[in-house]
C-alpha cells in the first residue's frame, strides 16, 4: 500500500512542476478551454460566409422554351433578382456541356404533361450539376419560382372550375414539432459534447503521461526520484493522480467552455434560419458530468502511463501513446448512429459507457441502473490498469529506461514467458 503522505508530497511536486511547464499548461488547460469554441466559431463563420457569397451571386439559367398559355411564368422568373436568364438558350447537349464547364448554372425545359393531366399543365426538367454549389443553388431558386407560380395557377384553375381547395389539393401534410427550443438545444449538445469530451480528456492526459515517465528519463531525474525514500508504489500512484487530474480538468473545462459558447456562436446562423434554440444543461447533470470526467480520466491516465512507461524520450513517448489515443476515440464515432440507446450491454463497454452517460445527462435523461454499471465497470478497469502500470514499473530495466521493447513485447516476454527476454536475466523485479 502506498504511504499517502508521500503520495501527497509527490503529487504536489508533479502538479507544480507541470504548471511551470508551458507545453503542459497549453495542451492540458488552454487548449480544452479555447480550441473547440474557436473551431466552432471558425466553422460556422466559414459556413455563413460561403453561404453569403453563394446566395449573393445571380444564378445563370437558360430556358429552352416557355410553355404555352403561361406568360406569367416568364415574368415570375424576371421578377427574381437572383435569377439571370441566359439568352439565347443553348440546346440540350450544349447546355449540359456549359453546365459542366461552369459557364451555366442550370437549364430548364418545359415538357408536355402526362396523358389525362389538367389542360394547360406541364412538366419541368431541370438540368444542373449537384457537385457545384452555384448549380445546386440555381436548381433551388428555379424550383421555388416554378412551385410558387404553379400553386397560384392551380388556385386560379380550381376557382374557374368552382372547386374549393379541399377538393383539388387531395390531402395536406401538417408538421408539428413537440420538442421545445430547450429540448432541441440539449439534443444538439448531446450529439456534440461526448466527442469533444473524450478528445479533450485524452489530450489533457497525453502530455502529462509522457512527461511523468519519458520526460523524467529525458531530463535525467528518474534515478534521483527512485533513490528517494518513498516506495515505487507511492511514486507511481502520485504520477497517476497527477495525470488523471489534468485529464479530468481538461474534460471539465472543455464541457463548460463548449456549453457556454454554443449559443453565441450559433445564434447568428439560427436567427437567419428563423430558429430559436436554447442551449442549457440541467443542473442535475452537472454531478454526472464531473463523475464522467473523473472516470474517463482515470482510465485514460492509467492506459497512457502503461504505454509511456517504455519510452526513453518525450518524442518516443508520444509515438507509443498515439495508438492508444486513437483507440479510445474509435468507439465514440459509433455514438452518432441514430436510435442508439444506453443499454446495460453498452454500460459494460469502457469509454462508450462514460460518453453515453454524458450524452444522456446533457439531455436530462438518467438511467440509474446503466449509470451504476458504468461506474462499477469503469472503477474495475481503472484498478486493473493501475495494477498493470505498477507491475510494469517494478522491473528495474523498465524503470530506468534500458528495456528495449514496448508493451506488447513486455507482455510476451515477462507475462507469457516467451522470447529472449523471458527469465530472470530479463531484468530484476523489485
Amino acid at each position: 500500500m502506498p504511504a499517502w503522505r508521500d503520495v501527497w508530497i509527490l503529487y504536489r511536486r508533479e502538479v507544480l512542476s507541470a504548471l511551470r511547464e508551458g507545453t503542459i499548461v497549453v495542451n492540458s488547460i488552454l487548449v480544452p478551454v479555447f480550441l473547440y469554441p474557436f473551431l466552432l466559431w471558425a466553422m460556422f463563420t466559414g459556413i455563413m460566409f460561403v453561404q453569403g457569397q453563394t446566395e449573393g451571386l445571380a444564378s445563370r439559367v437558360a430556358v429552352a422554351a416557355w410553355p404555352e398559355g403561361h406568360a406569367d411564368l416568364a415574368r415570375e422568373f424576371d421578377a427574381r433578382d437572383r435569377i439571370e436568364l441566359v439568352r439565347p438558350a443553348p440546346d440540350g447537349a450544349e447546355a449540359e456541356s456549359r453546365i459542366r464547364r461552369d459557364d451555366l448554372d442550370a437549364c430548364v425545359e418545359f415538357l408536355p404533361p402526362e396523358t389525362g393531366a389538367l389542360a394547360g399543365n406541364f412538366r419541368v426538367r431541370v438540368t444542373f450539376d449537384e457537385s457545384s454549389d452555384r448549380s445546386s443553388v440555381a436548381r433551388t431558386r428555379v424550383t421555388e419560382a416554378i412551385d410558387r407560380y404553379r400553386e397560384a395557377w392551380l388556385k386560379r384553375e380550381a376557382a374557374a372550375l368552382a372547386l374549393n381547395p379541399a377538393e383539388w389539393e387531395g390531402f395536406a401534410i401538417e408538421m408539428r414539432n413537440v420538442a421545445s427550443s430547450r429540448d432541441m438545444g440539449r439534443f444538439i449538445l448531446g450529439l456534440m459534447l461526448p466527442l469533444f469530451f473524450v478528445v479533450m480528456v485524452a489530450v489533457g492526459c497525453f502530455y502529462p503521461a509522457v512527461d511523468a515517465t519519458a520526460g523524467e528519463r529525458e531530463r535525467g531525474t528518474w534515478e534521483t526520484l527512485m533513490s528517494a525514500a518513498p516506495s515505487r508504489t507511492s511514486i507511481v500512484t502520485a504520477k497517476y493522480l497527477y495525470v488523471a487530474t489534468f485529464g479530468c480538468l481538461a474534460g471539465t473545462l472543455n464541457l463548460t467552455a463548449v456549453t457556454l459558447t454554443m449559443r453565441p456562436v450559433l445564434a447568428p446562423m439560427l436567427a437567419r434560419a428563423g430558429e430559436r434554440i436554447e442551449f442549457s444543461v440541467p443542473l442535475a447533470a452537472l454531478p454526472i458530468m464531473v463523475l464522467s470526467a473523473l472516470l474517463l480520466a482515470g482510465f485514460v491516465a492509467a492506459g497512457m502511463m502503461m504505454f509511456a512507461s517504455f519510452a526513453r524520450t518525450f518524442r518516443e513517448g508520444q509515438s507509443m501513446i498515439t495508438p492508444f489515443y486513437l483507440l479510445i476515440l474509435l468507439p465514440v464515432m459509433f455514438l452518432q448512429v441514430p436510435g442508439i440507446r444506453f443499454s446495460l450491454a453498452l454500460a459494460a463497454v469502457p469509454v462508450v459507457n462514460v460518453t453515453m452517460m454524458v450524452r444522456e445527462a446533457v439531455t436530462g435523461v438518467f438511467h440509474w441502473p446503466q449509470i451504476g454499471v458504468t461506474v462499477a465497470v469503469s472503477l474495475a478497469v481503472i484498478v486493473a490498469c493501475i495494477y498493470a502500470a505498477t507491475f510494469i514499473l517494478r522491473f528495474e530495466d523498465v524503470m530506468i529506461g534500458s528495456y528495449s521493447g514496448g508493451l506488447a513485447g513486455f507482455v510476451r516476454e515477462r507475462v507469457l514467458g516467451r522470447g529472449q527476454g523471458a527469465g530472470p536475466a530479463a531484468g530484476s523485479h523489485a
